[in-house]
Parts: structure tokens; C-alpha cells; sequence
């Protein structure tokens, strides 16, 4: 186990981007394994995919997968308390929480470097698309955007569809946070794959970076990779991977590929985050005087 980083200023992320598999127990123990990993490469904190536990199982709409669902005190936050306390790291983690019958949730659990649950952040943008039916199985997020204050400041914990909103990353930068976490699951339908694919995945890289250029933060983005086939007779989800963190910049620092399980680590400078907001001061001229019809659907 690497020691502890004393510099509040500096520090290391992690991501880990992952190939998951059936068997939800095999996938819990890699994730703790690339954990401890992540931790001997420098990392303070560390981000794991969107619902890591299993395979992307929204790819049909079936009663049966909310079994897969688990309650706050259940078993994956557990592994993952024990994990951070072990490694003395900071997780945000996720998992597919039954809140109660008939209510669950998308969520992202964070715990500090001594095992303890700071907070929790529900998924707040949830998708219906080919291959992607949320709504079947999460109920909207009702905690709002959050910032959850750690030993290296204020980080901010958003997930996968909520990164295509300018509004989740404005609220949470304002909030304090200086770095996004976006735990994902994102791909390319493979038929599509070739007339459409690299315009997809660009259109992902841009929107995320433009949140760490408007709102002077690092973004970090982790996606799995490989292709998962939750009905055998469908084409399934290439995950395109492609896991990266950004400066606030929008300078891309730290990059994976598109189909190998990785340990992605990046340099976290408060410095240098300072520094671009005193010369990008978009906080600053905000014209929150003249914003009042951003809560509406349209203005007609």
C-alpha cells in the first residue's frame, strides 16, 4: 500500500476502466483488485464505472433484474467501505440501490479513506433509448446536485446521461466542487458503429470537456469496454471505453483506449485550477440577474 499523499494541492486520481462480466461476485473482486492497483500507481482518489457490479443489464425491460438491486447497507457498499479503509483511499463507487418496493435508484456512494459513507448522489437525467431503458428500472434522482467535501476539497459526483447537461455541472461547480466524477456506461450499437460512431464519441469527449472549460474544474470520465449481449439474440453494447480526465482547460491529461481494461491516473493541481479561473473568470461575469428562463422547458 502506497502512503499516504500529505499535499492537499496536488494529488492523484484513479479510474478504473473495466470489462465486466456475468458473475457479479468475479466482478466486485476485480474492482477491489484494481483498487489496490490504482493505489500502488499514487492514486488518493478513485472513480469505478456506472453499476460496475454487473453487466449493463438496461439493455431489456425485465421484472426480474431489480433482484440485482441492493439496499445502502448492502453488500457491494460494504466490500467497497472495507476496500477504502484498507487502502486508505477515497471511492466513489456505484450501485443499482433498492430503496424500497417499487423505488430504486441509480447511485453513486462515495467513502472517504477511513470507510465511512459521506453521501450519495442519485442519478437525476434518466434515459429511454434503444438499449438503454432506464426509465424501466430508476426512479429519477431527488437529492439534487451535490459536492461532497473530502481531505482534497470539494469533489462533485455526477453519472453518465446527467453529462450531456450543462446545468447537473453548473450547479455542482457552483457548489465548490474543483473535480466532476462521471462514472458511465456508454457505447456504440454496432450496426451503427460505422456510420455514426466516431461522431458519437466525440460528441461525448466535447460536451464533457466543455463542462471543465465553462466551469474552471477537472472533469474525469469512466466508461467499461467490451461488448455485452444482455439478450443473446440482440447486437448488443460495444462500451467504447475511452475513460479520460480533463483539465480545466478542456486539456485532455490522461486518456484510455477503446476496448482494454485500464488503470487510468491523473494529477489533480489546485494551483493550476486557481490560476485558469483568474484568467477565465466565468463564475465571476455570470449574469445570474438574467437567467430566470433557463427553468423553463421553452420560451416561446
Amino acid at each position: 500500500m502506497k502512503a499516504e499523499n500529505k499535499n492537499k494541492k496536488k494529488f492523484k486520481i484513479g479510474l478504473l476502466q473495466m470489462r465486466l462480466g456475468k458473475n457479479a461476485d468475479d466482478n466486485l473482486k476485480k474492482a477491489i483488485n484494481m483498487i489496490g492497483k490504482a493505489v500502488d500507481k499514487g492514486a488518493n482518489i478513485i472513480c469505478l464505472p456506472e453499476l460496475f457490479k454487473t453487466e449493463y443489464f438496461c439493455q431489456s425491460e425485465e421484472v426480474k433484474l431489480f433482484n440485482l438491486a441492493e439496499s445502502l447497507n448492502g453488500n457491494t457498499v460494504k466490500l467497497m467501505s472495507n476496500a477504502a479503509k484498507k487502502n486508505k483511499v477515497i471511492l466513489v463507487t456505484s450501485i443499482f440501490e433498492k430503496r424500497n418496493e417499487g423505488v430504486y435508484h441509480n447511485t453513486n456512494v462515495i467513502i472517504d479513506e477511513n470507510g465511512k459513507v459521506l453521501g450519495k448522489y442519485r442519478k437525476m437525467h434518466i434515459p429511454d433509448d434503444p438499449s438503454y431503458y432506464e426509465k424501466f428500472y430508476f426512479t429519477p434522482g431527488d437529492l439534487g446536485f451535490q459536492t461532497f467535501k473530502t481531505k482534497y476539497g470539494k469533489i462533485g459526483s455526477l453519472i453518465c446521461w446527467d453529462q450531456w447537461f450543462p446545468e447537473g455541472a453548473r450547479i455542482t461547480a457552483l457548489q465548490g466542487a474543483n473535480i466532476l466524477f462521471y462514472p458511465t456506461a456508454i457505447g456504440w450499437h454496432p450496426k451503427e458503429k460505422e456510420r455514426y460512431g466516431l461522431a458519437q464519441l466525440d460528441s461525448w469527449l466535447t460536451i464533457q470537456r466543455s463542462h471543465a472549460i465553462a466551469n474552471g474544474v477537472y472533469v474525469a470520465a469512466v466508461n467499461r469496454v467490451g461488448l455485452e449481449k444482455q439478450i443473446e439474440k440482440s447486437d448488443g453494447i460495444q462500451f467504447w471505453g475511452n475513460s479520460f480526465i480533463s483539465d480545466p482547460q478542456g486539456v485532455i491529461i490522461a486518456k484510455a483506449s477503446k476496448d482494454k481494461e485500464e488503470i487510468l491516473i491523473g494529477e489533480i493541481n489546485i494551483d493550476h485550477l486557481e490560476n485558469v479561473r483568474r484568467n477565465w473568470p466565468f463564475l465571476r461575469d455570470r449574469r445570474i440577474d438574467a437567467y430566470s428562463d433557463i427553468t423553463k422547458r421553452l420560451i416561446d
